[in-house]
């Protein structure tokens, strides 16, 4: 599904270069979960906003699909991130006034997806998560592992290729976390979709189907 070659991120810092990633090669399988993890500063997220088409590497290239992103143009990259790609992050941004059913279906009309079947697949992402009689409730109604699957549910709803999740249960106690990463567990057995998650919480990393440490912004480990 997603594949890095020699990927390096550096930045400047005064003087110095200062590696976010060095000489990443890794490879994502389709329909999986894959959990990238390490401590705060370790370049999981550098990583996985190189993977979804929000930075550029300094070195490198990513394929998707066997097709190289890299190169593309900007223009190219948000039509790629807008129809291929899903995005959960650590602060949920849901829109205040609007229920959860509305953040679901405005993020389609944001994809542009058909008219027509709008509603229906509103309803339908939000009962994947468990959320179809709190469907009309607006986020500050809602638990914030209910946010959090609303998040999912308006990341999915497009059918995106592949789901990024950037630390999505760090705003959570454990058990709440663990029933947001069990939603995502599900999708990609029962949907088959493909979810990129970081994670520095060691409780997390069981149910995944691949497991990628980094430290220092290197891969250490790679475990399944």
């Amino acid at each position: 599904m997603i594949r890095t070659e020699n990927i390096s991120r550096q930045f400047q810092s005064g003087r110095e270069i200062v590696y976010a990633l060095r000489d990443i090669n890794i490879e994502i399988k389709s329909k999986s979960l894959t959990i990238l993890r390490g401590r705060s500063g370790s370049g999981k997220t550098t990583l996985i906003n190189l993977m979804g088409a929000l930075d550029a590497p300094t070195k490198g290239k990513i394929f998707v699909d066997e097709k190289e992103i890299t190169s593309l143009s900007e223009v190219k990259r948000d039509s790629l991130r807008r129809n291929d790609m899903g995005f959960i992050f650590q602060s949920i941004a849901l829109m205040p006034l609007m229920t959860a059913y509305e953040n679901v279906e405005f993020g389609l009309r944001v994809a542009a997806y058909d008219t027509t079947g709008r509603k229906k697949r509103s309803e339908d992402c939000l009962a994947m998560v468990g959320l179809q009689k709190r469907m009309h409730h607006l986020p500050q109604e809602l638990s914030g592992g209910e946010q959090q699957r609303v998040a999912i549910a308006r990341a999915i709803a497009h059918k995106p290729k592949v789901v990024f999740a950037d630390e999505p249960t760090a705003e959570l106690d454990t058990n709440m976390g663990l029933q947001v990463v069990k939603v995502l567990k599900d999708l990609v057995q029962e949907e088959g979709l493909t979810v990129i998650m970081t994670t520095h919480d060691p409780s997390m990393v069981d149910i995944a189907d691949c497991v990628y440490t980094l430290e220092d912004g290197m891969i250490i480990d790679m475990g399944e």
